[in-house]
C-alpha cells in the first residue's frame, strides 16, 4: 500500500477526534477487540489479535471477522477527509482472502485511493504478525460514502 497522498486535507481539523469518537460508539469493534491505532489524514491502522471465540471451524480467523475489520478500517480512511457533519456508509466492498488467518496479532490498514465529494474509493490490507514475520492473509477494494443531512445517522 502506497502512502497517503500528501496533499490530502481533512475537510475537519478535528477530523482525528471525530474519527475516534465515531470507533468507540461501534459496539462490534469492542466485541471483536478491535483497537483504532493509527489516524492520519485518508489513512487508519486497526489492531486486532487472534481469539478462540473468532474462529472458523480450522482454527482460523473467521473471514466475516477479517472482512468487517477491513471494512471499518476503509471507511474510517474515507470518514477522516469527511466534512464534520458527515456521516459515512459503505455501499460496496470486495475482499480477496490471501491465506489462512493465524496470528496471533493482525494490522488491519485502510487508505483512501480517491476521496470524492460524495463517493470515495479506498483499499485495505490485513496483515498477520506471527512467529514467522509479517504476512498479507487479506485484500479490501470497498466505496463508500458521503452522507449529509440524513436524520437517525451519527456523525
Amino acid at each position: 500500500m502506497s502512502l497517503p497522498d500528501p496533499s490530502w486535507t481533512p475537510a475537519d481539523a478535528g477530523y482525528a477526534e471525530r474519527v475516534r469518537r465515531s470507533f468507540e460508539r461501534q459496539a462490534v469493534m469492542q466485541t471483536l477487540g478491535i483497537t483504532l491505532d493509527e489516524v492520519a489524514p485518508g489513512r487508519i491502522v486497526l489492531g486486532m489479535t487472534h481469539q478462540p471465540h473468532l474462529v472458523q471451524q480450522h482454527g482460523f480467523l473467521h473471514a466475516g471477522v477479517v472482512s468487517t475489520a477491513l471494512d471499518s478500517a476503509c471507511g474510517y480512511a474515507a470518514f477522516s477527509l469527511m466534512p464534520a457533519d458527515a456521516a459515512v456508509l459503505t455501499i460496496e466492498f470486495k475482499v480477496n482472502l490471501l491465506a489462512p488467518a493465524r496470528g496471533p496479532r493482525f494490522r488491519v490498514e485502510g487508505q483512501v485511493v480517491k476521496a470524492g465529494r460524495t463517493i470515495t474509493v479506498t483499499e485495505g490490507r490485513a496483515i498477520e504478525r506471527g512467529e514467522r514475520g509479517e504476512r498479507l492473509v487479506a485484500t479490501m477494494t470497498a466505496t463508500v460514502m458521503t452522507v449529509l443531512g440524513r436524520e437517525g445517522i451519527q456523525h
